[in-house]
Order: structure tokens, then sequence, then C-alpha cells
């Protein structure tokens, strides 16, 4: 397994290879945009920070500015349907309401991503 910032993360039964822009679950390919790939990779690089909506629009999507738009909300959505066993009862990327709050976990030779939570 990779270390924190390298170009392999695990978490759960994800592997995401950012060199070769791939994301396994259970070993199995799993598509995901170019957008859901971009969010994943910034919550992977932020875990354990709050990232407010605004944020995430500036750093993924390059807005600036005063914006309200569902667009976060409906891009962290589709990832959680794809990469969750229980998208209903998510373990790594969690719906709150207001802000967007990564949490992450280190294990001595390990990188685990143990929650991406999603505040709207």
């Amino acid at each position: 397994m990779a270390k924190f910032g390298a170009e392999i993360v695990e978490f759960g039964s994800i592997r995401v290879d950012f060199r070769r822009a791939a994301v396994l679950r259970d070993e199995k390919l799993v598509a995901l945009s170019a957008r859901e790939f971009q969010l994943l990779r910034h919550f992977t690089e932020h875990r354990g920070e709050v990232l407010p909506r605004k944020e995430l629009l500036k750093e993924v999507w390059g807005y600036s500015g005063a914006l309200f738009t569902r667009t976060v909300d409906v891009h962290v959505a589709s990832p959680r349907r794809k990469l969750e066993v229980d998208p209903k009862h998510p373990q790594f990327i969690r719906t709150l309401a207001g802000i967007f709050k990564t949490e992450g976990n280190r294990t001595e030779g390990s990188t685990n991503l143990v929650s991406a939570n999603v505040r709207t």
C-alpha cells in the first residue's frame, strides 16, 4: 500500500490509482467521470479538513465568487453510489448538513480514507 500523497490510495475495498486514473472496488474497475475522479482526489488530499462547498467549487470546478449551485451535491452523490457497499449507510462519503468534511486515518505503511463527510 502507498503512503498518504502517493499515487495509490486504498480505503476499505477501494483502490485508487491516480497515475492511471483507475478506481477499483473489490478488484473490479469502477467507472468515474473526470469530475468525480477530481473530487475523489481532492477528498483524499484533504482528509481531516473541513471543505466548504465554496472551496470545492473553486478547487475542483475552478469557479470563483459567490455562487450557489447543487453541482457539488450531485457530483458527490454519484461516486458514493459507485463506491459505497451501502450508499444509504455510507462509510466513506457521508452527507451531513452544512459543510464538507473529510476525515482520514493513517496506519503504519498504509493509507486509509475513513470518511469524506459531505455536508450540504
